[in-house]
């Protein structure tokens, strides 16, 4: 949902001095300027995970999106990133959109953090983009009235590594493919101070993971995030043998990403068989009668539920108010809050 920043009260705006001493090593430099266009293309597909808690219960979904697209006439690679659930009965989500070149380099990225607690809402957004030999980077956060804005800049020259929430999934991603990971794996990132800090990836391995009624073999890799202000972070990420992620938990955390059903058994479950339904009579006739039972069936619902009509209406004034650029997203949180809950479901076991 847009935030109306104008109206609000002024925050401050801070200038972040990168440390010249914390820079990518030769080993992660050497992995992104050696990415070939045909691992790229191994990499265009979609994720899918459900969340869970530790006891099994439903939270939500992960969606990851990498396809090939163009930014300013220039090819690129747009990977998108969406989570959404409920924690403790609170609506949240996460959504990234980030264009990167072929070495992962970010031409732009878009960060929106929200949890919609009771009388008040938690909003983070941060946009980056490249301009004139700088990466300017603007961030907002809203704590239910309160506004705070920081933007800062850096030059490219001192981002040479830079890895950030989108190309982190993209790197895992070719990571996975290779099966390995090089001693000495370490990038530079933002912390949720906007200050640069060093972010390692190393190899768990591999393990055994079930993902539907089957038990496979996946490959492991550690992600840690340093901050200035906090405790280290630490993600552990399960990837099946053609890179679709399996398993994504922060460490310390009850709530684990899980892979419901492995890439094969999706797309079986997408197959669609032709049918030519116009040209057989019996089942035009069956199809006319069906349609005229929904319709009822439809209509006594309605009837029912007076609150449909004005949940539509009252999106409808909200939509026409704001009259934001991307319809789909602003669709996409207005009605979160409303999601329904989903039955609980088993959590995967690693072996």
């Amino acid at each position: 949902m847009e935030t109306p920043l104008d109206d609000e009260t002024p925050a401050s705006t801070e200038g972040v001095e990168p440390r010249e001493d914390l820079k990518a090593s030769d080993e992660a430099l050497a992995f992104l300027s050696n990415i070939e266009p045909a691992e790229l293309q191994k990499c265009v597909f979609p994720d899918s995970l459900v969340t869970v808690s530790d006891s099994g219960k439903d939270l939500g979904m992960f969606r990851v999106t990498v396809e090939f697209a163009r930014r300013d006439q220039q090819p690129c690679v747009l990977l998108q990133a969406q989570s959404h659930g409920t924690i403790d009965d609170a609506p949240c989500g996460t959504t990234v959109t980030a264009y990167l070149t072929s070495e992962l380099g970010v031409l732009e990225e878009d960060y929106h953090e929200y949890i919609k607690l009771e009388g008040h809402a938690v909003n983070k957004r941060c946009h980056m983009v490249q301009q004139d030999g700088q990466m300017v980077i603007d961030k907002v956060t809203t704590v239910g009235e309160e506004v705070t804005k920081e933007s800062v800049s850096f030059p490219m020259s001192v981002l040479r590594g830079l890895v950030t929430e989108g190309s982190n999934l993209l790197l895992m991603r070719l990571i996975a493919l290779r099966k390995a990971v090089p001693e000495n794996m370490t990038f530079i990132t933002f912390d949720q101070g906007l200050h640069i800090v060093l972010t390692s990836f190393s190899e768990l391995g591999l393990n055994l993971l079930e993902v539907g009624c089957e038990t496979v073999e996946v490959f492991g890799v550690e992600r840690i995030v340093q901050s200035v202000e906090g405790e280290p972070i630490t993600w552990q990420c399960y990837f099946l043998d053609d890179g679709h992620l399996a398993s994504r938990v922060q460490v310390g955390s009850p709530i684990t990403m899980s892979c419901l059903l492995l890439p094969s058994q999706q797309e079986k479950g997408l197959e669609k068989i032709p049918l030519v339904w116009q040209e057989d009579m019996e089942m035009r006739s069956k199809f006319l009668d069906r349609k005229e039972e929904l319709k009822a069936d439809h209509a006594s619902y309605l009837r029912q539920h007076p609150e449909i009509r004005a949940l539509i209406s009252d999106f409808l004034q909200f939509l026409l108010l704001r009259k934001p650029q991307d319809v789909f997203q602003f669709a996409r949180e207005y009605f979160l809050p409303f999601a329904s809950r989903q039955p609980s479901t088993p959590s995967l076991k690693k072996q």
